[in-house]
């Protein structure tokens, strides 16, 4: 061992040391324990990330957009910073517990904002994995010829490629032109899964969101059958606006639509899953092991663009136009929150 970094062990001490090359992911001092910690699943909540100096656990309630960290100091409760924090930390329970008490609280009743005053932010920012399923919907298929798969088709996405509600998609013009959208519904793992059973599987999920694989058509077939280079531009993972607990959510049944300048162009139900979310997260977790805060998007329905291009289907020319700077995307997925967007 140099002399540096044995200086720098010293100093520092053992704990602090490892924190910092990156081995823990200590509790800051703003948000050490204020009250006890509770472990465990988040059940009967809407969450929401805002941008209020910094990156704000919200939570949505009849009341309005709670700002979770400032309820949880003034009823001296804890509460993690982060959806990102509460997932993989595995402290859903917590920010319940402070939600709860905000509610029946008439001092915390200053603390409810209105959604329209509020300015979101990423849903979550550093999940550990972006997993995501190709040609998961029997009419998506169907409209581009291809047979349905014998096992899930999976691809991956990176973090850089996450965006907000409301957020913008700066096109990498220079390298593609063929931008199209999938609306998805997204699940995000609450507790880590590894070689799980399907009858168990939605008993380690956390939580769905609204989300679309946007994607460059043109980059994704470029080097035949690996489609992560078409996948993972910078806000090609939009996600939300809203993270709702998983009890309240019927995965395997939910209406979803995607609409382009104000025209519909998919709507179909998850009913029409090829592999559902219990059979997507067993395949997965036997192969890939997730972890808490992970998320998975699910595939999208038929009515995409690279489906009218290249199954030449009987419609409008006009509605199978690539995607190009100034359009507007806004994604509805039945329970999740409508989803918007902006390419520039």
């Amino acid at each position: 061992m140099n002399s540096s970094r044995r200086s720098f062990l010293e100093g520092a001490g053992a704990i602090g040391a490892v924190a910092a090359l990156g081995g823990l992911n200590p509790v800051s001092a703003e948000t050490k324990p204020a009250g006890q910690q509770k472990k465990g699943l988040a059940r009967g909540l809407t969450l929401l990330t805002m941008r209020r100096n910094e990156y704000r656990l919200g939570a949505k309630t009849s009341k309005g957009i709670l700002d979770v960290k400032e309820a949880a100091g003034l009823l001296n409760l804890y509460s993690p910073a982060t959806l990102d924090d509460m997932l993989q930390r595995e402290e859903g329970a917590s920010v319940q517990a402070v939600v709860e008490a905000a509610m029946k609280s008439n001092a915390a009743q200053k603390l409810f904002l209105k959604e329209e005053n509020i300015e979101y932010g990423p849903l979550v920012t550093r999940p550990e994995k972006i997993v995501c399923v190709g040609l998961n919907y029997r009419r998506h298929a169907q409209e581009i010829k291809m047979p349905i798969p014998k096992q899930p088709v999976l691809f991956n996405k990176y973090n850089n490629s996450l965006l907000h509600h409301g957020g913008t998609i700066k096109l990498p013009s220079a390298v593609a032109t063929k931008f199209d959208y999938e609306i998805e519904l997204v699940i995000v793992m609450g507790k880590e899964a590894r070689d799980v059973s399907e009858k168990d599987a939605l008993s380690y999920v956390a939580g769905y969101a609204t989300g679309n694989d946007f994607s460059a058509r043109d980059l994704q077939f470029e080097t035949g059958g690996q489609w992560m280079q078409g996948k993972s531009s910078d806000g090609f993972a939009p996600l939300g606006p809203y993270f709702v607990t998983a009890e309240q959510v019927d995965p395997d049944n939910l209406n979803l639509e995607c609409r382009v300048n104000g025209e519909t162009r998919q709507s179909s139900n998850t009913n029409d899953l090829i592999y559902n979310c219990s059979q997507i997260i067993s395949y997965t977790s036997a192969r890939i092991p997730l972890r808490p805060g992970d998320i998975i998007f699910t595939g999208t329905p038929g009515g995409v663009i690279f489906g009218g291009v290249a199954g030449g289907l009987a419609v409008s020319k006009e509605k199978y136009v690539w995607l190009k700077a100034g359009d507007k995307i806004a994604c509805s997925l039945e329970k999740l929150g409508e989803l918007k967007f902006e390419l520039v």
